[in-house]
């Protein structure tokens, strides 16, 4: 199957499958439900629960086993971007081609909406009992609320603060974006791996050596379509890391250095999968995906 089918075929599925587990708009807390579904529901480029089917299918899983991981942490990205995008952080007005949370709704329900896909993220993985064992289901669980707490996503949000309006080293960049941004990536590659039941230790350890180096590329290459791109195709304000005063891989290194350092991430992320078949074809195209976007 040509890989931008199968991508088309992993986002209608997890469209598909958000839509089911998402509360409905019509049940009380109506206000509050409608405003969940308005967050995480339409347009995205879901990579995160992409990765997690990529990663399982490299396995042979089914996909119908990772639907629920794939869920979980398409539910705590929009929760983050949720917060993120709040007057007391980045104060943006627009996300996905829309009005954000607090926009379209208030800052308080933004807040509470946050919130509820956090949880909900968990209760998806924590009743998934019937597709993995007790001990895998708690592996993962823990994995995932390592990756968006402070050692991992909170984190890095918390370096991206403190950094505004201070220059950074090439690694003190890297140790941020690599806990704001690449611990989920990380964590989605590893449920997919963690899905079949059979998966070695070291098999992980390559996934999650791929996983770093995407995460990193996937980054670098954000921050070099916010240079270069503009608010219509990206949806969500072009521009806004430099009108913030934030450090980014373009402000450190240069347009064509970012772009060859993106480059350089991918190609190792595809070394670090030689010991996987050609079922993992999908991670494999999807680094190259990583840097090749348009938005």
């Amino acid at each position: 199957m040509p890989f931008l089918e199968s991508l088309r075929g992993y986002q209608s599925r997890v469209e598909t499958a958000l839509a089911h587990w998402l509360p409905a708009a019509d049940i009380q807390p109506d206000h509050l439900h409608q405003a969940m579904r308005y967050a995480v529901l339409g347009d995205g480029k879901r990579i995160r629960p992409v990765l997690v089917y990529a990663s399982g299918e490299a396995f042979g899983v089914d996909l119908a086993v990772l639907d629920g991981p794939a869920c979980a942490v398409e539910m705590i990205h929009a929760y983050s971007l949720i917060h993120d995008d709040l007057p007391v952080m980045d104060d943006d007005d627009l996300r996905r081609g829309k009005p954000t949370v607090h926009k379209a709704f208030d800052e308080a329900t933004a807040i509470l909406v946050g919130d509820a896909l956090q949880s909900l993220a968990y209760q998806l993985l924590s009743g998934n009992q019937e597709v993995v064992n007790g001990k895998t289901q708690l592996q993962m669980l823990n994995v995932l609320s390592e990756a968006a707490g402070a050692a991992g996503m909170v984190g890095g949000q918390s370096l991206d603060n403190e950094a505004i309006g201070h220059d950074l080293t090439l690694s003190e960049l890297e140790t941020m974006h690599s806990l704001k941004t690449g611990a989920l990536i990380r964590s989605s590659v590893v449920l997919g791996g963690m899905s079949h039941a059979q998966a070695s230790e070291s098999q992980l350890g390559a996934l999650t050596q791929y996983a770093s180096h995407i995460g990193l590329a996937f980054q670098i290459q954000d921050d070099i379509l916010d240079e270069t791109s503009d608010t219509e195709t990206l949806g969500k304000p072009q521009g806004s890391d430099r009108q913030q005063n934030k450090p980014t891989y373009v402000s450190l290194l240069g347009l064509d250095q970012a772009r060859d350092k993106a480059t350089e991430l991918a190609d190792q992320a595809i070394a670090s999968l030689s010991g996987f078949p050609g079922s993992a074809d999908r991670l494999r195209e999807l680094a190259f995906y990583v840097v090749e976007r348009i938005h």
